[in-house]
């Protein structure tokens, strides 16, 4: 009798003929999020187990494999030769001592002698007879004992499906790069995005001197937290400090955010395209704050040349942002105290619908590309 993890993936199966690329993807990222723990997967058509691992890390595995994306269900079981002894001492370890069961049993083996139902009932008759303290509810019982007999000679005992990440494995819908900064919104944009298999690398923009290097730390932990899930990620930090300096000195203070975030979009744009991102992500949220109504969004688009600008988190309101922030475990680093290069030389009233025509003429003003050249120039790199 040996313990094993089930592992079975969400929408992989109606991926057809692209179904063993996704399949190859998906075990890779297991393999990533497991390393350095002892373990095998080995796949059985259409799930994998998950099997020789030490049984003290039992709940590490568990922990790491909730955040694969892809990943529907995961029981653990009890492997046992298909015989119908060994199967009722399985099942014995998994049922519990009090209240109301039944069995449900999938005979993949069309040769073992006993058929799904006959396998339920012998199994659920032996168990009776061992425990007078709990009784058959085919209905609404408390809990299920679960027997599947593989083609393999092996059968797999469980009591328990606990609900994995679901989405599509990171990696079989591209790359893109995630504008992030200290707080709740880009790392869940992040997040939702890699839900749907597409990598994910980050960067962020800072303007040390006027914020201080705890914010530059905070985000190097809110982007580890990101890479759990996205099996690993880059962190792209761009200064800006220059480019606040010159909008301050020469543009009118109403528009200090709007026209940060076209040079904010375009370095990020020019990052990506190097090194073979193929969209850029955002944290933005319609209506929340004033740089992002539908006419900063514009404004901000209208800088990017090549790439999409993906806003997962467009149609979700605050409360619903910090739920899936608490969820992937981001929520307390990013409720910590900090300064967004958005906040420097802040105007008290920002405009909330900035027209294209006025914002270009206030770029006018200033040397974009120079001031561009000399942000990429401070690029720094972290792998994470």
């Amino acid at each position: 009798m040996e313990k094993v993890i089930i592992v079975r993936y969400s929408e992989i199966h109606l991926k057809g003929k692209n179904r063993g690329y996704f399949e190859r993807v998906f075990g890779i990222n297991m393999e990533k999020s497991l390393k350095g723990l002892k373990h095998e997967i080995h796949r059985q058509s259409g799930r994998y187990l998950i099997e020789g691992f030490d049984e003290a890390d039992e709940d590490t595995i568990l922990e790491k494999l909730f955040k694969v994306f892809g990943i529907h269900s995961l029981s653990v079981a009890l492997k046992v030769r298909s015989d119908i002894d060994e199967i009722f001492n399985a099942a014995r370890e998994v049922c519990s001592d009090s209240g109301t069961f039944k069995v449900e049993t999938h005979r993949a083996d069309k040769t073992f002698p006993l058929n799904s139902m006959e396998i339920s009932s012998e199994i659920g008759g032996r168990l009776l007879s061992v425990n007078e303290n709990i009784k058959v509810d085919v209905h609404n019982p408390q809990f299920i004992v679960n027997i599947d007999v593989r083609e393999n000679g092996t059968t797999l005992v469980f009591n328990k499906f606990f609900k994995g990440a679901g989405g599509m494995p990171v990696g079989t819908s591209g790359r893109g790069l995630l504008l992030i900064s200290g707080g709740i919104d880009s790392p869940v944009a992040g997040h939702m995005i890699a839900k749907r298999g597409m990598g994910v690398d980050c960067i962020h923009f800072h303007s040390y001197p006027y914020t201080n290097l705890q914010a530059r730390d905070k985000v190097i932990e809110l982007a580890k937290v990101l890479s759990q899930y996205t099996c690993g990620t880059k962190l792209f930090i761009v200064s800006v400090t220059h480019i606040q300096e010159e909008i301050h000195k020469n543009c009118n203070g109403e528009y200090m955010v709007t026209i940060l975030r076209r040079f904010m979009m375009r370095i990020a744009e020019r990052i990506a395209i190097k090194n073979g991102l193929q969209a850029l992500i955002t944290g933005e949220s319609l209506g929340q704050v004033a740089s992002q109504t539908i006419e900063g969004m514009t404004s901000s688009n209208s800088v990017i040349e090549k790439l999409p600008v993906l806003r997962p988190l467009c149609g979700f309101d605050k409360d619903e942002i910090i739920e899936r922030s608490r969820a992937m475990g981001a929520y307390e680093i990013s409720i910590q105290p900090y300064e967004d290069c958005c906040t420097v030389f802040l105007p008290k009233h920002p405009v909330i619908k900035p027209a294209l025509k006025d914002i270009e003429a206030e770029e006018a003003k200033l040397d974009v590309e120079g001031l561009i050249k000399e942000a990429l120039n401070s690029l720094e790199v972290i792998h994470l």
